[in-house]
C-alpha cells in the first residue's frame, strides 16, 4: 500500500525523485486510479502553467526599483 501526497506527485513530474521513488510512484500510477487522476490533474495544471505568458507590470518594475533604492540611500546614510 503506498501513501504518496501531491508533493511526491509533483516531484515525480518534475523528474525530482529518487529512483525508488520513481519506481514505486510509476507503479503505484499503473494500479490506482485515484492516484493516477490527481497527477493527470498536475500534468494539465504543469501545460496550463507553461502556456502563460506573464511579466510584470511597469508600475510593479518601478515599485521594486524605488524601494531598492530608498534602502540603499538609507543604509548609505547609517554608514
Amino acid at each position: 500500500m503506498h501513501n504518496f501526497t501531491q508533493e511526491d506527485l509533483l516531484l515525480y513530474l518534475y523528474n525530482e525523485t529518487s529512483q525508488k521513488q520513481t519506481v514505486e510512484i510509476k507503479a503505484a500510477l499503473e494500479t490506482d486510479w485515484s492516484l493516477r487522476e490527481k497527477f493527470e490533474e498536475l500534468t494539465l495544471a504543469q501545460k496550463n502553467l507553461e502556456t502563460l505568458q506573464m511579466s510584470p507590470s511597469q508600475q510593479t518594475i518601478d515599485n521594486i526599483l524605488n524601494y531598492a533604492e530608498k534602502a540603499v540611500s538609507e543604509l548609505s546614510a547609517s554608514v
